[in-house]
């Protein structure tokens, strides 16, 4: 007996969005922005449907967060251990990731997808995902930035806890910090006695990791009720705006992968790109299907030794620390978001808020969840910091879908990208097969 083929969630989400907006749109049609009893049936019902989702999605943030960064530094400071592989293998990192974050914020501020609606609709979309009345103060606050030292003072928090519970209104940087120190220290304490600390960690990421599951399951009724309120009462704009964003997103990451990633391994890997995108396709396939990088990560080790020939313990170190902590493409992503929610909202970011806006794209690679739709709590978060309502993500995650395969399929690549370089620098190239040179 032939078991019911059961609809993806991606196809799931789809759907929801394409329902949400069309039922919006006729809405809007028939009745008009402005109608009573739409918006009573928007503000009564449909809303808090929408905020239900993102409720589930932001009430995993802070533990998610923390053992994320945890986990991920402590796997670091264990790589520091082996001497210059695990050197040479961070440095790759933070230098691709801060060219990917460079690189989408240099390309939404040029192309600027946000900016093009007009001000009655940017009010309305404020109105719109306004949900708390210290939403204005949000802003206000953002534009009275403080001395340097105290803001390097503010990094370093004298209560974790009180940070965590504040990290949506401005802990987030100080409980990041908290979270670093903390990996740090753990990677340096006798292993016997980390290991049940670790466990414990390791434990906690699994079940934040379930939770979003969970919650993602819930995505299609979330994405209807989240859309049909846009479409509903906003017009064409905001939608055209959302259409540029998508292009520009998938834009940047093709860019970064065949220009940037192409560059490091000619200059530093002394491979050749096409030979090297050739041996990879069957892993930046399973990376597009599964939207995770975790999934990919037993599929891209046997590549990255069988197909492009890289040495078994370069390879097995990059490419497991890389699954967490070298998040490329979520990073640029992650950084081109935020500035194009802060575009769409009207709120002007200048030189330094936009370059700390990239330091927390960089750092937040590492807290990022190497699962489908892991990237949104960390967005939520930045967003807080430069105010944007976080739940301004909601205009966001019904075409997310794409974006998350295109996005982990770039993460995926750099890990051997950056495992081919490492092993040249380290001098290991004459330990290859010559069909794995190209």
């Amino acid at each position: 007996m032939e078991t019911k083929r059961r609809l993806p969630l991606h196809t799931k989400i789809l759907i929801g969005l394409v329902l949400g907006a069309l039922a919006g749109w006729l809405c809007q049609l028939q009745f008009g922005t402005q109608h009573e009893g739409l918006k009573t049936a928007i503000n009564d019902y449909i809303q808090p449907i929408g905020n239900l989702f993102l409720s589930l999605i932001f009430m995993v943030v802070v533990p998610l967060l923390f053992s994320a960064l945890v986990n991920g530094i402590a796997e670091i400071g264990d790589a520091r251990k082996v001497g210059r592989i695990g050197a040479r293998s961070i440095l790759m990192t933070v230098i691709l990731s801060g060219i990917a974050v460079a690189l989408g914020v240099f390309l939404v501020n040029a192309v600027k997808p946000g900016a093009g609606i007009s001000q009655e609709q940017r009010t309305n979309l404020q109105q719109l995902y306004a949900q708390n009345e210290d939403a204005a103060k949000k802003v206000e606050d953002s534009k009275k930035a403080p001395s340097v030292i105290q803001t390097l003072v503010d990094f370093v928090p004298r209560n974790p806890l009180q940070s965590a519970v504040n990290v949506l209104e401005g802990g987030l940087i100080a409980f990041m910090v908290f979270a670093l120190f903390f990996g740090i220290a753990l990677a340096s304490v006798e292993a016997e006695k980390a290991l049940p600390i670790k466990m414990f960690f390791e434990g906690l990421f699994a079940v934040c990791l379930r939770i979003i599951e969970m919650a993602m399951k819930f995505a299609p009724i979330g994405v209807f009720a989240l859309i049909f309120k846009a479409a509903a009462q906003l017009n064409g704009e905001a939608f055209m705006a959302l259409g540029k964003y998508a292009i520009l997103v998938l834009v940047a990451l093709a860019i970064h992968m065949f220009i940037v990633y192409s560059g490091a391994l000619k200059l530093v890997a002394k491979r050749s790109p096409r030979v090297f995108f050739g041996q990879v396709k069957g892993v930046m396939m399973t990376a597009f299907a599964t939207s995770s990088s975790n999934a990919t990560l037993p599929a891209a080790l046997k590549s990255a030794e069988q197909d492009v020939g890289l040495p078994r313990d370069i390879s097995s170190f990059v490419l497991t620390v890389g699954a967490t902590a070298n998040q490329n493409g979520t990073a640029l992503f992650e950084g081109i978001t935020v500035l194009f929610l802060a575009q769409l909202y009207g709120i002007s970011l200048d030189l330094t808020q936009q370059l700390v806006v990239m330091g927390w794209s960089i750092v937040a690679g590492i807290g990022t969840a190497g699962v489908p739709g892991g990237s949104w709590p960390m967005i939520a978060l930045i967003l807080a910091q430069v105010g944007v309502p976080p739940e301004a993500i909601g205009l966001c995650l019904g075409i997310d879908r794409i974006l998350d395969m295109s996005r982990t399929t770039l993460n995926v690549t750099g890990d051997i990208v950056i495992a081919a370089c490492v092993t040249e620098m380290e001098g290991r190239s004459n330990e290859l097969p010559v069909a794995a040179e190209g």
